[in-house]
């Protein structure tokens, strides 16, 4: 329980009278006693932690690169991430108006975006490439960046839907900016359709964005993979004696 603090003295309150003796001096307690110096142990403590912020410091702006890099050279692919053939639709218009490449991750059923890009968009089919590795928004970008950067493509336009689009730039700029590749959002807008995303949900996929970039794997499928209750349950149950083998 935190103490309450007393309220400023009051001023309308009166001094005692001074007293009619003299009063003796303060003694003097000599020479004051010199400062000891810092000790070994901290003298040495002072650059490990000058190397870890240094080290902090260098890694965020190296895993922000994406975010305040000068203005990109010209566009040079379309990336679609899938969810609403909305989105493909967005996109094979705008590769059908500037003549740029479209990679679709994780879109719609093969026949469909075919039918879409190549009949109803007139667009050849060595002008889109469809790609279905991807399970989520970390991995839209985590399993095309590498393909992008030998392609040498340093500047991509991003189409997604208008309230998904915070989540994926955050991701996109920090996986894509660590290969050298920048990214220009091009939102879809989702009318009544939209579902605003909390910050918690686009903070979280951004810290395992940029986990992936320092350790190359993803948090949520390793902690899926390693801290499961299953795989708990398994180690207790051998950490018992006599029960390994049954």
């Amino acid at each position: 329980m935190q103490s309450r603090r007393s309220g400023p003295p009051d001023p309308r309150r009166r001094r005692p009278p001074p007293s009619s003796r003299r009063v003796a001096p303060i003694p003097s307690a000599g020479p004051l006693p010199r400062r000891p110096s810092s000790s070994p142990r901290r003298r040495r403590s002072l650059p490990w932690r000058l190397g870890l912020l240094l080290a902090l410091g260098g890694s965020w702006v190296w895993l922000s690169r994406g975010l305040w890099w000068p203005t990109p050279p010209p566009a040079q692919v379309i990336l679609v991430l899938g969810g609403d053939v909305e989105r493909e639709r967005h996109a094979a218009e705008l590769a059908r108006e500037r003549g740029l490449p479209v990679v679709v991750s994780g879109g719609s059923n093969p026949e469909y975006a075919q039918w879409l890009f190549e009949q109803d968009q007139g667009l050849p089919s060595q002008q889109v490439r469809l790609d279905y590795r991807a399970t989520d928004t970390l991995s839209n970008f985590t399993s095309l960046v590498d393909d992008l950067h030998q392609a040498r493509v340093r500047h991509a336009l991003l189409v997604t839907s208008s309230d998904h689009m915070d989540r994926a730039l955050l991701v996109g700029r920090i996986v894509a900016g660590s290969r050298g590749i920048q990214l220009t959002p091009e939102p879809v807008d989702c009318a009544e359709f939209c579902q605003p995303e909390g910050r918690r949900k686009v903070w979280g996929d951004g810290l395992r964005a940029a986990l992936w970039v320092v350790s190359g794997r993803d948090l949520r499928h390793w902690a899926a993979e390693h801290l499961a209750p299953e795989r708990w349950t398994e180690r207790v149950r051998r950490s018992i004696p006599g029960r390994a083998g049954r």
